[in-house]
């Protein structure tokens, strides 16, 4: 007995300990993520495999720079770059983030709710609304330390892609092989989607909340400072800030992975290459994979849907409240921080607005991948050079390999958005 409470107790004790870094990558497996990688599995089986591996070192990088900007100056990312900057350099990017993850917010609700009529059936638009007011209420109403706990135990909803792995059948040494040594294409559809996988993994939102997530840890946690104010905690922050990155970024990149061999397994040998939505991905398991792949695949869809949409609306409205230099934190009341829950609430509205409206999801998953493109790289060279003054980080300044990996992501995201660009106008 006391054994199998020794088993059981290890992922809880772990789930405590890990923190900012964990939430942040379980929210980037958002439903709209799951749309694009299903599709790289429906359309080239194992063939796209690689990019998740890819993806890792480069996601993890410039996540860790952004924590350690939060971290070190007990500010978020808008706050440093108001500090950086002129407001006319800044204002457009945090409008175009606002723009981006309200249609984001908009695609993932739609996402849910289909996922849930196909399981149980019912009023989609019913469910929309159901899910938009939940995410709300959590948000405004329930007290940060209370409600980082929900957070972190929603990731646990994750697991539902590698179980619908093992739930069909796969040759490993095939998946082994194609992903250590693909065929790598120029093909106009193929490069599309590589683009959409590296915007979907490396998102702007993501650089935001986790930054700011820090600076909430440092006000709700009494034994934890900024760095530059309390120099002596360095050795042991940095080491928790480097393995909680490492480990939530890991675990963001290994479902990304299991959803793509998921529908490489399943749709791709039976002839479904077209998959629109994380929807229709899951609702395509059914005849193939049966009933228990299709109902994990859908609970997986709601979960991590629950996950982001907070992280989606939160992220705008730190950025969005930094930027006036208003209060901007989870742990303040709504009458203290009102222009921080107004963004919040906004946010949210428009997005279940949206999904009313009959937008085409796919169409706002681009729209967002592009918004997204357009953001991330003049938001990741400034990111990268405000790590690098030391007159924002002190004797902290970013070097080495995280340096190197902060600029590698941010050439990459370049690459993308160019390509993008290139794409989707030409």
């Amino acid at each position: 007995m006391k054994l199998l409470q020794k088993v059981f107790s290890y992922p809880l004790s772990a789930l405590k300990k890990v923190g900012p870094g964990l939430v942040t990558g379980a929210a980037d497996d958002d439903p709209s993520g799951i749309a694009t990688y299903s599709q790289a599995g429906a359309q080239y089986g194992f063939g796209l495999l690689w990019t998740i591996v890819l993806t890792y070192p480069l996601m993890a990088g410039i996540q860790m720079v952004c924590a350690r900007i939060g971290l070190v100056t007990g500010r978020g990312i808008a706050n440093n770059m108001q500090r950086c900057y002129p407001i006319a350099l800044t204002l457009p990017l945090i409008v175009l983030l606002l723009v981006a993850n309200i249609i984001n917010i908009a695609a993932d609700l739609s996402a849910m709710s289909d996922a849930l009529k196909l399981a149980i059936g019912g009023p989609r638009h019913f469910y929309s609304i159901l899910i938009g007011s939940g995410c709300l209420l959590l948000q405004v109403f329930i007290p940060y330390h209370r409600y980082l706990p929900i957070l972190k135990w929603l990731t646990l909803s994750l697991f539902a892609y590698v179980g619908t792995v093992f739930a069909s059948h796969n040759d490993w040494s095939r998946v082994v092989s194609e992903t250590l040594l693909p065929h790598i294409s120029f093909d106009a559809t193929y490069v599309l989607l590589v683009v959409g996988i590296f915007g979907t993994t490396i998102s702007p939102y993501l650089f935001f909340w986790q930054a700011a997530e820090e600076v909430e840890d440092i006000a709700d946690i009494p034994d934890r400072k900024s760095l530059i104010d309390h120099p002596a905690q360095a050795p042991t922050q940095l080491k928790r800030l480097t393995f909680d990155t490492l480990f939530g970024m890991g675990f963001s990149n290994i479902i990304a992975f299991f959803i793509m061999l998921t529908t490489a397994a399943t749709l791709f040998p039976n002839g479904i290459h077209h998959i629109q939505s994380s929807a229709d991905a899951a609702a395509a398991l059914r005849p193939i994979a049966g009933d228990f792949a299709f109902i994990l695949f859908a609970l997986g869809i709601l979960g991590t849907g629950l996950l982001a949409i907070p992280v989606l609306a939160g992220s705008a409205a730190y950025a969005v409240a930094e930027l006036m230099k208003k209060p901007a934190s989870l742990k303040l009341t709504v009458w203290s921080a009102k222009h921080f829950y107004a963004v919040i609430v906004i946010a949210t509205l428009i997005g279940v607005g949206l999904d009313f409206s009959g937008i085409d999801p796919i169409k706002a998953l681009i729209w967002s991948a592009v918004i997204n493109g357009i953001v991330a790289v003049p938001l990741m060279i400034a990111v990268m050079h405000m790590a690098s003054m030391q007159s924002i980080m002190g004797d902290f300044t970013v070097k080495g390999k995280t340096r190197v990996l902060g600029w590698a992501a941010t050439a990459l995201m370049t690459g993308t958005a160019i390509t993008l660009g290139l794409v989707t106008f030409f």
